[in-house]
């Protein structure tokens, strides 16, 4: 049996886990990649059934997730996802080589590198929309500590928005003029795949806090995991 799961809150319709950072969110192929998120759900609530999985978190990061234990709640609270209607807050320590102003907004289209995967790209023809709202709160060892609130859920997007130069697309004929000069100008620290993993051991990204609607209920909940780092 894997290792049990952290419980931030478990009802009959749906668990939020505190995923730790370096396992994945759901199997993967291959039998060296069964053990996940999903599996030990199944394993600590053998009634569940259904898909289960609402939403992901990459195998790097760490933090809040939301798992469904039956297909009707499952089905609603993908939904709110899907529509934006659920508040997240990421916490993260980025390199000492900041280059935006202390708060704001990032816009920056991504799509996956075809030929590097599963490196994702500025793209502002064909990228999809990606939207991070993010504040620097105070200074952290080898770098600076900041609060990422995503307005949407792409692929690595908080990891390119903040390795992505302030001022890289300045002059890009493809850049609309109403978007942000560009990200942060300072990779998280630990990410191999966009700045270095260096002496850390796993990539400094964790989901501290979030809000949404009871499937079944419809009350407010909110939930937040402790920042590990």
């Amino acid at each position: 049996m894997s290792e049990p799961l952290p419980i931030i809150l478990a009802t009959p319709r749906f668990v939020v886990v505190d995923k730790p950072a370096g396992v994945l969110s759901v199997p993967g192929i291959g039998p060296e990649k069964q053990d996940s998120v999903i599996s030990r759900v199944k394993e600590m609530f053998p009634a569940a059934t259904g898909p289960m999985m609402v939403h992901r978190l990459d195998m790097d990061t760490s933090g809040l997730l939301v798992v469904a234990l039956e297909p009707a709640s499952q089905k609603h609270l993908s939904r709110q996802f899907e529509k934006r209607h659920v508040g997240k807050r990421y916490e993260a320590i980025v390199a000492d080589t900041w280059e935006a102003p202390d708060e704001g907004t990032i816009s920056l289209p991504l799509r996956l590198d075809v030929d590097r995967r599963p490196y994702q790209i500025v793209d502002f023809v064909q990228g999809r929309s990606a939207v991070t709202q993010y504040q620097r709160i105070g200074p952290a060892s080898g770098g600076f500590r900041v609060e990422f609130k995503p307005v949407t859920g792409r692929t690595h997007q908080l990891r390119v928005h903040a390795a992505t130069p302030h001022l890289g697309f300045l002059g890009d004929p493809t850049r609309p003029a109403d978007l942000s000069a560009g990200g942060l100008g300072a990779p998280i620290l630990g990410d191999p795949l966009y700045g270095e993993r260096g002496h850390h051991s796993r990539l400094m990204l964790h989901a501290s806090e979030m809000t949404f609607e009871d499937p079944e209920t419809g009350e407010s909940i909110r939930v937040s995991a402790p920042v590990p780092f």
